[in-house]
């Protein structure tokens, strides 16, 4: 079972290939990789460091990052506007509730703070009605 941030979420459904750096991109496709392609895959969302900032350059130490109070806000926004909690999900049935009503309006007001939200392809492959 992948523990997994619950912005992480999104991040997962954008992600393209691109990363801090070559550790963090490999550990990226790993996860990525067995989130969308295996079904079933089981994970388990937790508000603190996940399997996906195992090398994350902004991890300082476990449950710690450089950028604490915005990764916090991140995942606070996307648990409220998706009624998500800290429990187990099937990855796939979790990502099929957000697309169901996700909107651009609502990742904007999770994601504004990104860095990579500007560059990603999070609102094309997440909203539905997005060309």
């Amino acid at each position: 079972m992948r523990k997994l941030r619950p912005h992480h979420l999104l991040c997962t459904q954008g992600y393209s290939g691109k990363g801090y750096d070559e550790k963090f991109v490999e550990q990226m496709n790993i996860v990525v990789d067995e989130l969308r392609n295996v079904p079933g895959t089981k994970i388990k969302l937790v508000c603190n460091t996940d399997d996906l900032c195992v090398n994350c350059p902004n991890k300082v130490a476990e449950n710690q990052c450089t950028t604490q109070e915005k990764v916090a806000g991140f995942d606070r926004k996307t648990m409220e506007v998706f009624g998500l909690e800290e429990q187990e999900y099937i990855y796939s049935e979790v990502v099929e509730h957000i697309k169901s009503i996700a909107t651009e309006e609502k990742l904007a007001y999770i994601c504004k703070d990104c860095s990579w939200y500007p560059v990603s392809a999070c609102r094309r492959n997440i909203c539905r009605d997005v060309e």
